[in-house]
């Protein structure tokens, strides 16, 4: 057995602990560029940094973060001197963030380091001090070495990933998700459903990103349901933003699977919410990946683990591996996510999108290698 985990370097999680950022922002520079999304002032970030004696440089990201985004962010920080990068926001906001934060200090264009579309070249020197406060439950960003930025000509989204990306602060506050609204609540909250899942079955997983994955499975099935319901159940806003803390632990070191695989290929080519088209992709997945395991690895003991996984899940001490994909579909039913057909995926797409999918990354950690009619029937079943 072997396995390495890294993660941000300073965890900060609880009710109320937003109150400490000006002070840890302060500790880390006098100058900052403050990247939030499309409404600054909901949580008062750039008033607590000043009143902490920090120069703040505003920047929005308003949609998904594109390479333009990220080299014109990095531009602002430069001309404005900052030292320190802030990202107050949903996922999105994150990615754009921690993608500043590298090329502050690395130079270059994203291209020069995106995988799949780009030069690939490495990133050489650790980003600039960035500090992330997440306003969602969902992706985990707070604690991923990868960015993930939209090509808008090359149809796509892709990581620039580096383990000298990983945040110097991350600062959960669940007090902030409160306003949430129910639709981003649900797709989210399945995209950390789904990443404490992938790296549980992924063949990568190790014991540690297990331990991370068993619980927040646990906390998902309990509060996922209730945070949607009731915006303002604190404890299940706290259950959810452990949850996606844990997720990005868990992916950012045992990988994540096919559902991703698929779902960054298919955001760059529909827009669509990112969890929710991990929402829809995730019941094939779990259906292929139990079919493909019991027709050519019986033996395999990741079999075990999605029984394990539909236990937890559906609380029934006998529940078959199967039982996690119906679990997983009811839910998104009851959560209003529309299938893919919605967002603009045609039958016709589908060859291409798969073809597009192998390229992923995310794919290299699926439990099991997926054939080409596979792939398309998860495609055809989250129409």
């Amino acid at each position: 057995m072997g396995f390495e985990f890294a993660t941000a370097t300073e965890v900060v999680f609880g009710r109320g602990s937003f109150e400490s950022l000006g002070a840890r922002v302060r500790s880390l520079g006098r100058r900052a560029l403050v990247v939030t999304g499309s409404k600054p002032g909901r949580t008062g970030v750039r008033e607590r940094l000043e009143e902490a004696g920090v120069d703040v440089t505003p920047f929005r990201i308003t949609a998904e973060p594109t390479t333009a985004v990220a080299s014109e962010g990095a531009g602002r920080a430069r001309e404005a001197d900052c030292a320190v990068v802030v990202g107050v926001g949903g996922g999105s906001v994150l990615d754009g963030a921690k993608a500043i934060s590298a090329l502050l200090t690395n130079g270059g264009e994203p291209l020069d380091y995106l995988e799949v579309i780009g030069a690939g070249r490495k990133i050489e020197r650790p980003s600039a001090p960035f500090v992330a406060v997440p306003t969602t439950s969902g992706t985990g960003s707070e604690v991923t070495r990868n960015a993930v930025l939209a090509s808008p000509e090359h149809r796509v989204k892709v990581s620039l990933r580096s383990v000298l990306m990983l945040p110097r602060v991350a600062l959960l506050d669940p007090a902030l998700t409160r306003t949430v609204p129910p639709d981003v609540t649900a797709s989210t909250g399945l995209d950390a459903l789904t990443q404490v899942l992938e790296p549980f079955v992924s063949s990568r997983a190790n014991p540690l990103t297990d331990v991370l994955c068993r619980d927040g499975l646990a906390r998902a099935a309990r509060s996922l349901r209730r945070a949607y319901e009731d915006g303002a159940d604190l404890d299940a806003r706290e259950d959810m933003a452990l949850v996606s803390l844990y997720g990005g632990m868990a992916l950012a070191n045992a990988g994540l699977g096919a559902v991703h695989g698929f779902a960054g290929p298919l955001g760059g080519r529909l827009g669509a919410p990112h969890g929710a088209l991990c929402a829809r992709l995730l019941p094939g997945v779990i259906t292929a990946n139990v079919g493909a395991l019991r027709q050519r690895a019986t033996g395999s003991p990741v079999l075990g683990r999605y029984a394990e996984v539909a236990r937890i899940l559906t609380g029934r001490p006998d529940a078959a591996p199967e039982a996690a994909a119906a679990w997983v579909g009811d839910l998104a039913e009851a959560l209003k996510i529309p299938g893919l057909a919605a967002h603009g995926l045609t039958p016709a797409d589908i060859p291409a999108a798969v073809a597009q999918s192998r390229e992923a990354s995310s794919m290299r950690g699926n439990p099991i290698e997926l054939a080409d009619p596979e792939l398309h029937r998860i495609l055809e079943d989250a129409l």
